[in-house]
């Protein structure tokens, strides 16, 4: 049996709009008005889901962008966090991206991040999660966030990441109305047929 490769390949219109981005985002609202971008030109140009995230140096400097890719690669688990989070461990070639806690590296997510993507943070090296959208909001236009602690950010503080909430929360639940206004796709599992 061939096995099958597995790659993560940002759409061709991420390049271009990084590249046409200011070399750092001084402040955190820049930081996730970028995210929201993201997810907004995700949804504009059909590649995906309604959610952007992006790795940022504690100085603003863009490390990994991010955007969820879940329809177009048939994966689920390639929400916009989990790409974000791979890519930079690509880039900084290390799977801890703090490098042992000497260098902080912060996520912003545009919505607040499910039970998977949760998970996967602590082992990232992530040391700030930084979020828009909240997991209500997601849930509002349909999508299953998952089981997740109900003291979640604690969990995280617990563990040395440091949570910041509701920075551009109205736009960046505007993106998400937006998507499903349009008739973005809701990809859930069935867990109802799995249940029976």
């Amino acid at each position: 049996m061939k096995l099958p490769e597995f790659t993560i390949q940002l759409p061709e219109w991420v390049a271009e709009y990084v590249d046409q981005s200011p070399p750092i985002f001084p402040e955190i609202e820049d930081r996730m008005d970028f995210a929201i971008d993201l997810s907004r030109k995700n949804i504009e140009h059909q590649t995906g889901g309604p959610f952007g995230a992006v790795i940022f140096d504690a100085a603003g400097h863009l490390i990994a962008p991010g955007v969820n890719m879940v329809i177009p690669a048939n994966c689920s688990i390639l929400h916009a966090e989990m790409v974000a989070i791979a890519l930079a461990q690509k880039v900084l070639n290390r799977f801890d991206i703090s490098d042992g806690g000497r260098l902080n590296f912060d996520l912003f997510a545009t919505t607040e991040p499910c039970a998977m993507c949760f998970g996967a943070i602590p082992w990232s090296g992530v040391r700030r999660l930084v979020c828009g959208a909240r997991k209500e909001d997601a849930q509002a236009i349909g999508f299953d966030e998952g089981p997740k602690p109900e003291n979640w950010t604690t969990a995280l503080s617990d563990r040395g990441i440091a949570v910041i909430r509701d920075v551009c929360r109205e736009k960046a639940a505007a993106i998400l109305n937006d998507y499903v206004n349009s008739g973005g796709l809701i990809y859930n599992p069935d867990l109802k047929s799995i249940n029976s």
